[in-house]
């Protein structure tokens, strides 16, 4: 990859870090950038996540802003960098590690000679008080303290697949006849479509007059989340909830609330409470000035989702939200509930491949296969393919192949084997297998289990299967790992 200087003032596109690029918006914006000529770097704490997104001629680099001496390598050459990390995951201190990132990232790009800063912030309402929100506009604040020009654009609700507050209220409308919900059901806000914001977002650093400043941006309407939800509803020919707005619901009882009816994660879904008391509002007139486009309203923002969903590529592995792995129902969560074990061996990866590729069938699931039966026999009684066992070889796997009640979706002779759930329950799921060196004569198998529920049902579901996984993944890879360095042990040849 090229690390040409560009020309920011004359609109020339140049090489671009997107830093936070396996998370919602970078995931999107690296090939928007990428399609209008930019030479893109994508950066996450995890490699792993950037190489499954499958983005061709873009550079990957694992970089955390807490970490000031991975920074260097992932500035180097770069003209433009998007700022799109948080720290909401890291528990109470995240505000204080928000600052931290901040201030580290800051002085990394001075030191590495780049242009500006393109940060996404969120809109700050009247009086806030939710450490979220104070928290990004503080990032902002932070990352102007040091040389590098800042553009910081805010945003509230975000239309499109994988939006945390779009997530909830396609959650809620579409799995419950009946809601009693918070106050904040009434509140309101201006959403952006998410080809609008990402479009901000790419022309932002073209565009000289926007250096240092803030700017607001959202949608053309100011809706309430209620007539968001029953707008949802409509759209995608679903019968609208009864919605009972109540005062006894306080954000963090909304937050626990959430944790049971809906597929976000709870660290995501505290902080999106936090700010929903508030009204918003999104004085944008003067990015709109800057970067004209047509803003989409809230419905066809939704068609423009749910569209971008069916367009989905093919995966050969689990990635968050895929619509492939949500059996191709927008009415399945895109986040998935997860659970799954791992451990380290001495084993060869061929070895251990060789276990891997031959499950199911005759061999059977290697650890509690008493778990396994029942769950068969239950898939049965209710007219399920349970009870149909058998593969079309019993050690090579290929792409298609059905193994018991399982279909090979993925495979990466030996490092990646990936199945897709085929017994009767309220949601989709997968199973994946995968083998990695992790030092010289040490190989890491772990299993992962992902769940994508529909509603409180298929929720319902998983938090009965749990107790099962949590002894079942972990005994499966040490079995694994045992019969791999059996077939090692009897491979060798006495001298």
């Amino acid at each position: 990859m090229s690390d040409t200087v560009s020309d920011t003032a004359t609109g020339t596109a140049g090489t671009a870090l997107v830093f936070g690029a396996s998370g919602y918006i970078g995931s999107h914006l690296v090939p928007a950038l990428a399609e209008r000529g930019w030479r893109v770097r994508a950066s996450a704490r995890n490699l792993k996540v950037l190489e499954s997104r499958g983005w061709q001629g873009v550079g990957l680099v694992a970089a955390d802003a807490l970490k000031p001496e991975t920074l260097a390598a992932a500035l180097a050459g770069i003209d433009v960098a998007w700022y799109l990390v948080h720290s909401m995951a890291a528990g109470p201190e995240f505000g204080r590690l928000d600052l931290e990132a901040a201030d580290n990232f800051a002085k990394a790009c001075a030191a590495a000679g780049v242009k500006r800063i393109v940060y996404l912030g969120g809109l700050v309402p009247q009086g806030a008080d939710s450490e979220h929100i104070l928290s990004r506009r503080d990032t902002g604040e932070r990352l102007r303290s040091h040389p590098v020009p800042v553009t910081e654009i805010r945003a509230g609700i975000i239309v499109g697949p994988g939006s945390a507050a779009f997530e909830v209220m396609r959650d809620l409308v579409l799995h419950l006849p009946v809601m009693i919900t918070p106050r904040w059901v009434r509140a309101k806000s201006p959403p952006i479509a998410l080809d609008n914001l990402l479009h901000y977002l790419v022309e932002a650093p073209r565009v000289p007059e926007m250096a240092g400043g803030i700017y607001d941006a959202g949608g053309p309407e100011t809706l309430t989340y209620e007539a968001m939800m029953r707008a949802i509803c409509r759209l995608v020919g679903h019968r609208e909830p009864w919605i009972l707005p109540v005062p006894v619901l306080t954000p963090e009882l909304s937050a626990h609330w959430l944790k049971f009816v809906t597929a976000v994660p709870a660290n995501i879904a505290r902080a999106l409470i936090g700010g929903l008391k508030h009204d918003f509002a999104a004085d944008d007139a003067a990015i709109r000035a800057l970067i004209p486009q047509k803003l989409l309203g809230f419905d066809d923002a939704v068609r423009a989702a749910l569209e971008a969903e069916a367009r989905h590529k093919v995966a050969a592995r689990w990635t968050e939200g895929a619509f492939q792995f949500r059996d191709y129902r927008p009415d399945y969560a895109y986040y998935a509930k997860h659970a799954g074990g791992e451990t380290r061996t001495p084993a060869t990866a061929a070895s251990l491949w060789k276990v891997v590729s031959a499950i199911g069938g005759e061999n059977r699931y290697y650890a509690y296969n008493f778990l396994w039966r029942l769950r068969e026999i239950a898939d049965w009684l209710v007219g399920g393919v349970g009870m149909n066992h058998g593969r079309r070889d019993p050690d090579e796997v290929r792409v298609g192949d059905v193994i018991d009640s399982w279909r090979v979706i993925g495979v990466e002779p030996g490092h990646r084997l990936t199945l897709s759930f085929g017994m009767k329950a309220p949601g989709a799921g997968v199973l994946e297998f995968e083998i990695e060196e992790t030092a010289p004569g040490e190989r890491r198998i772990a299993v992962n289990a992902y769940w994508h529920p529909a509603g409180v049902w298929g929720l319902a579901y998983w938090f009965a299967m749990f107790p099962a996984h949590l002894v079942l993944f972990d005994a499966l890879v040490k079995e694994i790992a045992r019969r791999a360095k059996v077939a090692d042990a009897s491979s060798v040849i006495p001298a």
